[in-house]
């Protein structure tokens, strides 16, 4: 029985706890009310940011190109062998003139070689050449607004998220000063 009593008293201690908690939060609600401010200035807050934005840069450059004549010389190589051996063979007698001939055909080879070396062709055209380039820049953004405003005489100083304009709603709240 007094293990019943004991339940019955821890019981009723947490009811009126309960109840005086909501009593209290009955009052502070009590002293809370919403009124409306005028204000008095608005200052931006920004903030910098880089946005990249990437850009194509062109631009023409003068090119000189030469096509070596020397990739296909046997032509020349073989006629000029087969010229300077006629002619070769003409100088002589026995067998110097086979020596001529074949002295004949190396030098006509080599002239012939070297003619076709010096037929290099040249000549310059415009390319255009491209490139990506950071064209990026630094961009003004609005991160929120110092507001200054008056209620009743006082003025007082927010940092908000909005613009609030001409007015602002505020809450009031009263409470005993100890």
């Amino acid at each position: 029985m007094s293990r019943t009593l004991l339940l019955i008293l821890a019981a009723g201690l947490v009811m009126s706890q309960t109840v005086s908690a909501q009593e209290d939060r009955g009052r502070s609600d009590e002293a809370v009310h919403y009124a409306w401010a005028d204000v008095v200035r608005v200052d931006p807050i920004y903030t910098y940011e880089r946005v990249s934005r990437p850009e194509r840069e062109c631009y023409d450059e003068r090119v000189t190109h030469r096509e070596d004549g020397r990739g296909n010389n046997t032509g020349a190589t073989v006629l000029g062998a087969i010229i300077g051996g006629a002619l070769g063979n003409q100088v002589g007698k026995g067998d110097g003139r086979k020596a001529a001939t074949i002295a004949g055909a190396v030098a006509g080879g080599a002239i012939g070689n070297s003619a076709a070396r010096r037929d290099d062709r040249t000549y310059t055209s415009t390319e255009r050449h491209c490139r990506e380039v950071d064209g990026g820049y630094e961009e003004r953004r609005v991160n929120g607004y110092d507001v200054e405003y008056r209620y009743r005489g006082e003025t007082y100083m927010s940092r908000l998220d909005y613009d609030p304009g001409e007015r602002i709603r505020v809450r009031v709240s009263v409470t005993p000063a100890e």
